[in-house]
């Protein structure tokens, strides 16, 4: 972590051996683009840890040459960015053409038998900016940062960040904000989007699921060609079904959850409005775009499933040339989404309840979540409030629900407990139950400090939600939720 640089220059490049692979495979679906120059670029914060994991030279990235690498105004050596197009359904609407406004590939990173992309986000205008500015503030780019790594910290597949550089250049929003850059390394970069366009082009779409089973799913490779796009397509149905099920377990809101943020890897990408719930509420919706609630949080799966119908659609010709055999192939596949999907947020809950590993009676989670939404329970509190109570420490319970209101919920889950013989069931919720996330009040006064200069509250939020089940004395204010009034009335933007 830094919020300076090393002034002088380092004799060894920042970034070298970036591999091209996706650009070279796919031109069609990519075009060779420069990042803006940055008057002032600044190192704000670096993923020391991941940048040593991913083989980088840490010094070399926090020189003057590798500030301007993560700036976007210089581009690694022997390596030539491009702009990645996509199409997308958004909000329900289809636009034939979004792809990378303000974002661009560096290269891909070959480290541990893993290919990873390297991707700068706010890095300036592309041919895709569809009249944007190109650029990002700081705010909006450090959200990503903290969130993606507290997601990683609760175990849930996503992209991860490796820097924020502040530029130098003041953009406009509601007003003038300072710029910046985020770099974040993630399995891929390609989407639904990135097929709903493709299938438009003509010949680049069988290389482009070619492209996605090798990197992806390379087992699928050994099936013939009349067995691997169905299997294709089931993978990432998969993928994603355990993915949404993770978000809903952590009570996690996407926000802007379009075609085009969909990943084919299974990945969590893209986090502009994202936000946490405190108080347990299918409905709530905290994007100031979302106007009609698409994206709430009760809605999330179903709108996975929607996104991964888009998808299907573009596989059609290459999983049956006679079209009604290859809808009915792919139907069935679509529709086994809701039973993968409760398969893994059942098994999840199991676990936050204290059976992990067993399949608990689906009525105590139901009447659980009916009592919680009743009575506005934290999401986060209550499953540690829980534990806590196992071991006779009923204050925390008691304030987020009447005792007498969920007494006979008790005895039943206990009932449940001795069922499966687990005296060892506290300390296992606390195992998957996290005491801190990114609350949104707290996240909120991170980000206006660090918008004003002061990164102070910023690093210290960032670890204690990178040790989400660690408790500390010290820490106990990171765990309470934020006082009504802000929940009543916070929204969150995705910056552009």
């Amino acid at each position: 972590m830094a919020t300076t640089h090393d002034s002088a220059a380092s004799t060894t490049p920042a970034i070298v051996g970036l591999e091209s692979t996706y650009a070279d495979t796919l031109s069609a679906l990519a075009v060779p683009w420069q990042g803006a120059d940055a008057p002032n670029p600044r190192l704000l914060i670096l993923n020391e840890e991941l940048a040593e994991s991913l083989g980088l030279d840490v010094k070399a990235l926090r020189s003057d040459d590798g500030v301007r690498v993560l700036s976007g105004a210089s581009a690694p050596v022997g390596s030539t960015p491009v702009a990645m197009a996509y199409a997308g359904h958004q909000f329900g609407g289809y636009t034939p053409l979004l792809g990378d406004g303000r974002a661009l590939l560096l290269g891909e990173i070959v480290s541990d038998n893993r290919r990873l992309d390297l991707h700068l986000k706010g890095s300036g205008p592309t041919p895709f900016s569809r009249g944007g500015d190109g650029f990002a503030a700081v705010g909006p780019m450090l959200r990503e940062y903290l969130v993606s790594e507290a997601m990683h910290a609760l175990g849930i597949p996503t992209t991860r960040s490796l820097s924020v550089v502040a530029t130098g250049r003041d953009i406009r929003r509601t007003g003038a904000e300072p710029g910046a850059v985020l770099a974040r390394v993630a399995a891929s970069h390609l989407r639904v989007g990135t097929f709903e366009f493709a299938v438009r082009q003509g010949e680049v779409l069988q290389p482009l699921a070619d492209y996605a089973i090798a990197r992806h799913y390379p087992a699928l490779t050994e099936l013939p060609t009349d067995q691997r796009y169905l299997a294709f397509f089931e993978a990432v149905v998969e993928a994603q079904a355990a993915l949404v099920a993770q978000w809903m377990l952590a009570g996690f809101v996407h926000g802007v959850m379009n075609t085009d943020n969909t990943t084919i890897s299974g990945q969590t990408i893209d986090y502009g409005p994202c936000a946490f719930i405190d108080a347990f509420d299918p409905a709530a919706v905290f994007s100031s775009i979302d106007q009609g609630a698409r994206y709430a949080f009760g809605n999330q799966p179903a709108v996975l499933k929607w996104n991964l119908a888009r998808l299907a659609e573009t596989l059609l010709t290459l999983i049956d040339s006679t079209p009604d055999d290859a809808i009915s192939a792919v139907s069935a596949v679509l529709d086994s989404f809701d039973a993968r999907f409760q398969s893994h947020y059942s098994a999840g809950m199991s676990a936050k309840l204290g059976v992990a590993g067993e399949t608990i009676d689906p009525a105590l989670i139901d009447d659980l979540l009916a009592l919680m939404k009743t009575h506005g329970a934290d999401w986060t509190g209550t499953f540690r409030a829980l534990a806590s109570e196992l071991r006779g420490e009923t204050t925390a319970l008691d304030a987020l629900i009447p005792r007498e209101q969920i007494g006979s919920w008790l005895t039943s889950w206990r009932s449940e407990l001795a069922r499966y013989d687990r005296d060892d069931a506290a300390d296992a919720m606390d195992a998957v139950n996290p005491l801190y996330i990114p609350r949104n009040h707290q996240l909120d006064a991170a980000l206006k400090a660090a918008t004003d200069g002061d990164l102070a509250p910023f690093e210290k939020l960032l670890e204690i939600v990178t040790h989400p089940f660690d408790r500390r004395d010290d820490w106990a204010d990171y765990a309470a939720p934020a006082p009504p009034v802000f929940s009543e009335s916070f929204q969150t933007f995705c910056g552009t």
